[in-house]
């Protein structure tokens, strides 16, 4: 798993946020276009592209990309 791969995966479920908003450090629940309906699509993401689990939960416990990044290498 490699955090730049992540991070395009991540900005892939984002329509309107330009691609350059996206970093470790980018506080994903402080984006504009963040809502409920973004949080299923990442935890499909994670699913779909990793074959790993996440919970509305976990995304709520985690600030920035990088810190799921983190969290979803663990599991």
């Amino acid at each position: 798993m490699d955090l730049k791969e992540f991070i395009e995966n991540f900005a892939a479920e984002f329509d309107e946020t330009p691609m350059e908003e996206f970093a470790p450090e980018t506080d994903y629940k402080a984006l504009d276009e963040w809502n409920s309906l973004t949080a299923l699509s990442i935890i499909s993401m994670v699913d779909d592209n990793y074959s790993k689990t996440i919970t509305g939960a976990n995304l709520r416990e985690h600030k920035t990309i990088e810190d799921l990044f983190n969290f979803v290498a663990t599991l």
